[in-house]
């Protein structure tokens, strides 16, 4: 098939060639699919081809790989599985890889998407094991700034699609790659912000590293500096980690509070740029989450001791709230202040993100406030 021409055809203005190039698209798939995926891998990474064109055969990809509904994606994962010859597998995976080096930033983007597809069939199977590895290599390499970005998202886009447990056996990789991209010795701020995005994405399974102190400590100290980053993008992206790290290591942030946590975040409410003050503001709020959690659990353990059955609770409080409460109140209660007279009902500002603080901390630390 001429999958360029067909692929134009199926973005026409004209209903009835989008519809016939349609047609004809899904019936190649359904049956030779073998040269189907063929021919759009060779598509996706042909630099002669138009821009739009290598997005849509991306695209195209990406929906024979991916469903939301759960029979017809093992219906996909079957076909890829057990009904595509192993070369043809083999060659598509290297030219989209190849892409990820592609000039254009888009092409590589969409490149990254369906790796990530792929390997979310294939790495549960014990197949492409050494995908992870190979994109480890690329990130390493310092002359192709485009592969490292592209390479990065590709990671991202692997921890957001992809279960936990079939990428924790991976996690001391990822981590290498994410936390090398993202820190401050890496002065090109898009290789950065990808990191942080990765990194964001890759935390719930890293459990095993974060109980380790020297890599936590340093995990840490890579967020904490992103914060401080001049790019207002990268700042966020570093917050929003922070947030998350919060939400799932608690109990391992006491030490961090104390040098740096507390202080980073009350100047990240104070900030100019509104995103930025929304996620520190969020990162309060979500101590106050945990907390108040933390508090009925304890409430819990002292009603089933009193029936003598009970145990004490697994997680304990470390009161960050109340400790916090002196200094980050003024900030919250200013900051409530700065409504303008034209705010969108539905659009999240700072103002309403202090008010939900506001009440988080007062569930969170009582008659304190």
């Amino acid at each position: 098939m001429n999958a360029s021409e067909l692929l134009a055809n199926s973005l026409s203005p004209d209903a009835t060639t989008r519809q016939n190039a349609t047609t004809q698209l899904e019936n190649a798939a359904r049956m030779d699919y073998g040269s189907y995926v063929s021919h759009l891998a060779q598509v996706v990474a042909d630099e002669s081809s138009p821009s739009h064109i290598r997005t849509a055969a991306g695209l195209a990809l990406k929906n024979s790989l991916y469903s939301r509904d759960y029979a017809r994606q093992n219906e996909f994962s079957q076909r890829w599985l057990e009904q595509l010859d192993p070369n043809i597998k083999n060659n598509v995976k290297q030219q989209l890889l190849q892409t990820l080096g592609s000039p254009s930033a888009k092409a590589a983007g969409d490149a990254g998407q369906v790796i990530a597809n792929i390997a979310a069939i294939e790495l549960p199977s014990g197949q492409w094991l050494d995908l992870v590895h190979t994109l480890l290599g690329f990130v390493n390499q310092t002359t192709n700034i485009s592969l490292k970005v592209a390479t990065l998202q590709t990671i991202g886009f692997l921890c957001e699609g992809i279960k936990p447990e079939v990428l924790a056996a991976q996690s001391n990789e990822i981590l290498t790659a994410v936390v090398q991209g993202a820190r401050s010795d890496e002065t090109n701020k898009d290789v950065k912000l990808s990191a942080l995005r990765a990194l964001y994405n890759s935390l719930e399974f890293v459990r095993d590293n974060m109980e380790n102190e020297g890599e936590r400590n340093y995990l840490m100290q890579v967020v904490c500096e992103a914060t401080q980053y001049q790019d207002t993008d990268v700042q966020v992206a570093a917050f929003e980690c922070l947030v998350r790290i919060m939400g799932l290591y608690y109990d391992k942030m006491g030490f961090y509070m104390e040098r740096a946590l507390f202080g980073l975040t009350s100047l990240g409410m104070k900030a100019s740029e509104e995103a930025v003050a929304l996620q520190a503001i969020e990162f309060w709020s979500t101590v106050c989450e945990e907390e108040i959690e933390l508090a009925i659990e304890a409430v819990e353990a002292i009603l089933e001791a009193a029936e003598e059955y009970g145990e004490p609770p697994a997680r304990e409080s470390k009161h960050f709230a109340r400790i916090a409460l002196p200094e980050i109140l003024p900030i919250i209660l200013q900051l409530l202040t700065k409504q303008e007279e034209d705010v969108d009902e539905d659009e999240w500002n700072v103002s309403m993100a202090a008010g939900t603080c506001l009440s988080l901390l007062a569930r969170a630390t009582g008659d304190m406030i």
